[in-house]
C-alpha cells in the first residue's frame, strides 16, 4: 500500500511537472508569436521605427516621396500589413516616407540642378611635402602639377568641402545613383598609376591589418572622413600590373580598399598608350590587370578603364573597341566605362549627351587660375553645377532642360 502511494505521488509529480513545462513553453511560445506580430507604422515618424519595431528586425529600404497629404517625414505606407505574422522569410521591409509638399518654388530657388555638371577630378601622386618645399605653383611638386604636395591635397579636400562639395564613387555617378545631400554637388576623386604614395604602407600591426602612412592619399582622405562624417570619402584607384608598387603588401591593399569604400579599377599592365599600340597588345594590358584583380579581389573591383595618356584621342580609333571588350588567350574581358584625361567638368549622367565610355576629367593641380586648374574648374562649376534635391529616385531640372534627360524610372520634376 505504501509503495502503491509513492508511485502515485511520483505519477502526480510527473504529471504536474509536464503541465508546467507545457504551460510554460505555451507562455515564451505567446511572448515570441507576440513579438512577430507586424506593427503599424503608418502616419508615424520614420525617426521612430527602430523604437516602434522594438525586437523585429528586419532590412529597411525607404522610399521617400512627395505628399501633399501626409507631413513631412511621416511614414506614409508599409510593405508588411500591421497585423501580419512575421517569419523567418520575412526579412525586407519597405516604408514609403513622405518628403512633404512639392515645393518647386523653392527648388529654384535653391538652385536644385540635377542636369547640371560634375567634376571628377583626376590625381596621380601625392608626395609627403610641404607647398613650401616645392618650386611650382600652389603644391604641384612637378612642372605639369601631376604629382601634388600631401599639403596640397589637403587643402583641395578642404575647399571641396567647405564650397559645398560632396564626394560620391565613379560609379555611382555612372550609374545615376546620386544620393547627395539637398543643396549640396556631387564630386568624384580619382587617382591613376597605382603609385605607393596613394596608399603608402608603414608596416603591419599586431593582428596582421595594414598601416597607413597618414600623409599618403588614403591616409589624408581617411582623416577627411573622420573630420566630415557627411562628406562621404570615396575614391576610385586605377592600378597598374604593379598594383600598387608594394609587392609585400599589394593584396592586403586591394582587399583594404574595397573593404573600407574605396573603387579600384584598370589602368593597363605597363601604362600602355592603346593609341599607339597593336591590337593584341591592347587586349593583352588589360586583360592581364583584370585577371590580377579577379585573383585577388573578385566581383569586388569596378570594370572602368583610366585611359594612359588619354589615349586614343578619339573613340572612332581602330584600337578603341578592345577597351571596350577584349580577349587574351582563354580569358574575355568587358569594361562598363571609361575615362579621359580631359580637361573640364561632366555633363550629368541624366543627361543624353552622357557617354560613360568615354567620360572626362579635371585635372587636380594648381596654375593660378589659368589651363582649368582646380581654381578655373570651380569657378565654371558655379555656373553650371549639379545641385542635388537629395533624393536619388528623382531628378529635377529647369523645363529648359526636359529635352535633353534620358528616358529614365526616376520620377522627373519641372520648375
Amino acid at each position: 500500500m505504501k509503495k502503491s502511494l509513492i508511485i502515485l505521488v511520483v505519477i502526480g509529480l510527473c504529471i504536474g511537472s509536464i503541465f508546467i513545462l507545457t504551460k510554460d513553453k505555451k507562455v515564451k511560445e505567446d511572448i515570441k508569436t507576440k513579438d512577430k506580430v507586424m506593427v503599424n507604422l503608418v502616419d508615424k515618424d520614420v525617426n521612430e521605427v527602430d523604437k516602434l519595431l522594438g525586437n523585429l528586425k528586419f532590412n529597411i529600404k525607404y522610399n521617400y516621396v512627395y505628399s501633399d497629404e501626409y507631413a513631412k517625414d511621416v511614414i506614409i505606407s508599409q510593405s508588411i500589413k500591421e497585423g501580419t505574422t512575421i517569419t523567418s522569410t520575412d526579412n525586407e521591409l519597405v516604408l514609403e516616407v513622405s518628403k512633404g509638399k512639392l515645393d518647386k518654388e523653392k527648388l529654384k530657388n535653391d538652385g536644385i540642378n540635377e542636369m547640371g555638371k560634375v567634376a571628377v577630378m583626376m590625381y596621380h601622386g601625392i608626395v609627403n611635402k610641404k607647398n613650401s618645399e616645392t618650386k611650382y605653383t600652389g603644391g604641384n611638386v612637378d612642372k605639369d602639377g601631376y604629382t601634388r604636395t600631401s599639403e596640397a591635397f589637403a587643402n583641395d579636400l578642404e575647399e571641396f568641402y567647405q564650397k559645398g562639395y560632396r564626394m560620391i564613387s565613379l560609379n555611382d555617378y555612372i550609374n545615376g545613383n546620386i544620393t547627395t545631400e539637398y543643396g549640396k554637388s556631387p564630386i568624384v576623386i580619382t587617382f591613376d598609376d597605382g603609385n605607393a604614395n596613394n596608399i603608402l604602407v608603414k608596416g603591419l600591426d599586431d593582428n596582421g591589418n595594414i598601416i597607413i602612412d597618414e600623409n599618403s592619399a588614403v591616409g589624408i582622405l581617411e582623416q577627411f572622413k573622420k573630420k566630415y562624417p557627411d562628406y562621404h570619402v570615396t575614391a576610385t584607384f586605377f592600378v597598374t600590373g604593379a598594383l600598387f608598387n608594394q609587392p609585400e603588401y599589394n593584396e592586403k591593399i586591394l582587399n583594404w580598399l574595397v573593404d573600407n569604400g574605396y573603387d579600384v579599377g584598370n589602368h593597363t599592365k605597363t601604362h600602355l598608350n592603346i593609341g599607339n599600340s597593336k591590337a593584341s597588345q591592347v587586349q593583352y594590358e588589360i586583360a592581364y590587370v583584370y585577371k590580377q584583380l579577379d585573383n585577388i579581389i573578385p566581383n569586388k573591383y569596378v570594370k572602368i578603364i583610366a585611359l594612359p595618356f588619354g589615349s586614343p584621342l578619339r573613340k572612332t580609333h581602330e584600337n578603341f573597341p578592345y577597351v571596350l571588350k577584349g580577349q587574351d588567350e582563354d580569358y574575355s574581358y568587358e569594361t562598363n566605362a571609361a575615362l579621359r584625361v580631359g580637361w573640364e567638368p561632366e555633363v550629368s549622367s541624366y543627361s543624353k549627351e552622357f557617354d560613360k565610355t568615354y567620360i572626362k576629367r579635371c585635372r587636380g593641380y594648381d596654375n593660378n587660375g589659368k589651363e582649368f586648374d582646380i581654381e578655373m574648374i570651380l569657378k565654371m562649376l558655379d555656373r553650371s553645377r549639379y545641385v542635388s534635391d537629395g533624393d536619388a529616385n528623382t531628378i529635377v531640372a529647369s523645363s529648359n532642360q526636359e529635352d535633353n534627360i534620358i528616358t529614365t524610372d526616376k520620377e522627373i520634376i519641372l520648375y
